[in-house]
C-alpha cells in the first residue's frame, strides 16, 4: 500500500510541476506575443492599408489591432554599440498593456508630443550602459540602404535616425538581449518601409475566445496570411512540454506498476493462507465468480487506500510548495525563485484511472487462482 502511496504522490507532483512550468512560461511569452498575430503566408513584409485594418478590427472580438515593422538595426549609444532587433508599433500598441507590466525602469511611453521614445530590454541596456534619466544622450540606429552600392561618400550606404531612451523593460534572457520597441513612423522611416508592414498584433476582447476570433479572422483573410495564436508562435517549444508531460505520465504508470507487485504477492500469499476458508464457501455453494469478486475487491481496497493516501499526500506537498515555495530554483540568475507548481483536476482523475488499471492487473491473477481451488482438496 505504501509503494502505491508514494508512486501515485510521485506522479500528482511531477505533473503539476509541468504545469506550474507550461505555465509560466505562458506568463512570460505573453508579455512579448500577441493573442493573436497576422503575418504574410509568403515573404517577410506585406502592404498595409486602411481596408485591411478597417477588415480586421470589425471581426467579432477584435479589440485592439496594432501595425508592426521589425527588422535587424545597428545601435549606437556613446561609444558602444550592437545589433539589435527594432521593433517599430503603432501608437495603440501600448493599449494592449503587455509592456506596461514589465516595465522595470523610466515610462511606457513611446512618443511625447513631437519626441520619440525607445523602450529598451534590460539586456540591451546593460551592454550599452542606457540610463532612462539621461535626456540629452539619444540611441543612434543605423540601417543599410543598399549594401551592394557604391559610393564615396560611406554615408550614403545606411539610414541613420536618433531616438531618446524612455524606458526599459525585463520579460526573459531571449527578448531582453534583443529588443528595442520605437514608434512605428521612426521604424518606417528608418528602413523605408512606407506602408509595408511585417505584421499586425492583436488584442481579443476578455467576451470572445481567441480561438474563435483566429477562426473568423482566417476565414476573412483567406490564405494570403498566416495567422497564429499565442502557443503556434512557439510550436515547438510547448510541444516539447507535452510530450515530456507524457512520457513523464507513462514512465510512472510503470513505477505504479511495479510498486503494485506487492499487491500481486500479498493476494497470492493469501489465496494459499486461505484455501480451507474458500473450499467452505465453495461447499456452501459459492460460485467462482464469487471467489474472484472477492479478490478483486481485496486487491481494490489495498491499493485504492495507497491511491487516496498517495492523492492526499501529493496536493499537500503541492499546496505547501505553491503557498511558500520550500523547494527553490537553486539559482539567483531564475525567473522565479521557486518551482512553479500547479494542479489541475484532469491529473488527479489520470493518476486516479492509472491505479484503477494497475489495481485491476494486480488482482486478476490472485483471483483467478483463488476462483478454481477445488473443494476436496482442503476440506
Amino acid at each position: 500500500m505504501l509503494g502505491v502511496a508514494f508512486g501515485t504522490a510521485a506522479l500528482v507532483i511531477v505533473l503539476s510541476v509541468f504545469n506550474g512550468l507550461e505555465s509560466l512560461i505562458r506568463s512570460l511569452y505573453s508579455s512579448f506575443d500577441p493573442e493573436i498575430k497576422i503575418e504574410s503566408a509568403e515573404g517577410k513584409w506585406f502592404d498595409s492599408s486602411e481596408e485591411l485594418l478597417v477588415t480586421v478590427s470589425q471581426v467579432p472580438g477584435v479589440e485592439v489591432v496594432s501595425e508592426v515593422i521589425e527588422d535587424n538595426a545597428l545601435i549606437r549609444y556613446r561609444d558602444a554599440e550592437m545589433v539589435v532587433k527594432i521593433k517599430g508599433v503603432s501608437d495603440n500598441f501600448l493599449e494592449q498593456e503587455r509592456l506596461v507590466k514589465v516595465i522595470i525602469q523610466g515610462e511606457p511611453v513611446l512618443k511625447k508630443g513631437h519626441i520619440n521614445y525607445a523602450i529598451i530590454g534590460l539586456g540591451v541596456s546593460h551592454s550599452l550602459s542606457v540610463s532612462p534619466k539621461d535626456e540629452f544622450t539619444s540611441l543612434q540606429v543605423y540601417y543599410p540602404k543598399n549594401i551592394r552600392a557604391t559610393s564615396s561618400n560611406p554615408s550614403g550606404l545606411y539610414t541613420q535616425k536618433s531616438i531618446l531612451p524612455g524606458g526599459i523593460f525585463a520579460i526573459e534572457k531571449q527578448y531582453d538581449e534583443q529588443y528595442v520597441f520605437v514608434p512605428l513612423d521612426f521604424a518606417s522611416e528608418l528602413f523605408q518601409y512606407d506602408q509595408r508592414r511585417t505584421s499586425l498584433e492583436i488584442k481579443t476582447s476578455p467576451q470572445h475566445d481567441m480561438l474563435d476570433v483566429q477562426e473568423k479572422l482566417t476565414n476573412v483573410l483567406g490564405d494570403t496570411y498566416l495567422i497564429t495564436n499565442k502557443d503556434q508562435q512557439h510550436p515547438s517549444l510547448f510541444k516539447a512540454i507535452k510530450i515530456e508531460k507524457l512520457f513523464s505520465l507513462v514512465t510512472f504508470f510503470f513505477i505504479l506498476a511495479l510498486a503494485s507487485l506487492s499487491i500481486f504477492f500479498t493476494l497470492n500469499m493469501l489465496v494459499i493462507e486461505k484455501q480451507k476458508d474458500i473450499s467452505v464457501l465453495l461447499a456452501l455453494g459459492a460460485s467462482g465468480g464469487l471467489i474472484k469478486t472477492i479478490f478483486w475487491f481485496e486487491g481494490a481496497i489495498i491499493s485504492l487506500s495507497g491511491a487516496v493516501i498517495g492523492l492526499f499526500l501529493g496536493f499537500i506537498i503541492c499546496f505547501i510548495q505553491i503557498n511558500f515555495g520550500i523547494i527553490s530554483m537553486g539559482m539567483q540568475t531564475s525567473v522565479v525563485s521557486a518551482y512553479p507548481v500547479k494542479m489541475q483536476l484532469l491529473d488527479f482523475l489520470y493518476t486516479a484511472v492509472c491505479v484503477i488499471i494497475i489495481t485491476f492487473m494486480a488482482s486478476y491473477r490472485p483471483a483467478s487462482i483463488a476462483s478454481k481451488i477445488k473443494v476436496i482438496s482442503h476440506l
